[in-house]
């Protein structure tokens, strides 16, 4: 109901406009912190332009999209794995947009017709409480994940309205999967997993809380926000990138299919892919740019020379069979291995 609410204030802000301005809105997952600073760097180039955005999962904002398609209330969807941003474009929910930067970022980063383009590209990482764990105690790898002595050890972001979520037990299911085979070997591995899992956070901010508090001590998440939480706001963590390699996620940005706001919304789309504004996010925000002209020399350092061991993906699958898997595992797996 409140999300109800603030979408009918956004709405009728979006009408009426703020003193004479064009509201743009703008759905997203990446955070009240880095959408406040954006929302003010275009604005102050824009002064024209009221920016409003709704920070929401990266599923929800593809729900949302999805029902709002005959009558299309944002403008600009950023941020979301581009799995679904695939699946966005082939249900006709987006239009296509080629920005002046489209052939600095590589062939499998952006959409062949132009409907989405990645902005970051996101690694996945085995995060853990530093003042708990040291470095060489936590689990290296996938398998190591899923021994019974970390049972009740790890609290989850829940998968359903995570995109993060949903790629990276995407991606332990086609780790066990030989070629189009059954998925039940990974499902096996999920319920493993599951039994080590003593909570499903329902958004970042309570997984980020649970984890400093010492209510469990690991958990699965992206590498740029494990370092945002623990670089500019203290908290005590750290992370391990699997050895046998990890999901490196294109997190993408989209205009939305029906904008009322074309032009603006091409102009908020170009401003947050400006060597600028990338250069910023990498800086403040731990974001690593898709961009690949971006100049080594402006990047923070810890992210000028990554050696990440990029996982083997086939995303055309995991965007066929991602919201069949995890409709198994919510209705099968979650849960299960609780104990009585």
């Amino acid at each position: 109901m409140q999300g109800l609410i603030l979408i009918a204030l956004l709405l009728l802000t979006s009408c009426s406009g703020t003193s004479g301005k064009t509201t743009l809105i703008v759905y997203s997952p990446h955070g009240k912190e880095l959408l406040t600073e954006f929302e003010k760097r275009f604005e102050a180039q824009f002064p024209s332009v009221d920016v409003r955005w709704l920070d929401m999962g990266s599923q929800d904002a593809l729900d949302r999209v999805r029902s709002e398609k005959a009558n299309p209330q944002a403008d600009v969807w950023w941020g979301a794995p581009s799995t679904m941003f695939s699946q966005a474009e082939k249900e006709g929910l987006l239009d296509a947009y080629r920005p002046s930067w489209w052939d600095k970022v590589d062939p499998d980063a952006h959409s062949k017709d132009d409907f989405w383009y990645g902005t970051f590209q996101t690694p996945e990482v085995i995060a853990y409480n530093s003042k708990v764990l040291k470095r060489e105690e936590v689990p290296q790898d996938w398998d190591d994940l899923i021994d019974p002595r970390w049972r009740g050890k790890f609290v989850m972001r829940d998968p359903l309205a995570s995109g993060t979520m949903r790629a990276i037990y995407s991606a332990a299911i086609l780790r066990k999967m030989e070629a189009g085979q059954s998925p039940e070997p990974g499902y096996e591995w999920l319920r493993k997993l599951d039994a080590n899992t003593k909570e499903y956070a329902v958004n970042q901010t309570i997984l980020m809380q649970k984890l400093g508090r010492q209510e469990a001590i690991l958990t699965l998440w992206n590498m740029p926000d494990i370092e945002l939480q623990k670089s500019q706001y203290g908290f005590p963590l750290d992370y391990v990138i699997p050895k046998s390699g990890t999901p490196v996620l294109t997190d993408a940005i989209a205009i939305v299919k029906g904008s009322k706001h074309r032009k603006d919304a091409e102009a908020f789309y170009d401003f947050v892919n400006t060597e600028e504004s990338l250069i910023f996010a990498a800086h403040q925000f731990y974001r690593i740019p898709s961009r690949t002209d971006i100049p080594t020399d402006r990047l923070p350092e810890w992210m000028r020379n990554l050696n990440i061991p990029k996982m083997q993906m086939n995303w055309d699958l995991v965007e066929a069979k991602s919201q069949e898997w995890m409709q198994h595992w919510d209705s099968y797996i979650r849960g299960a291995s609780a104990s009585p």
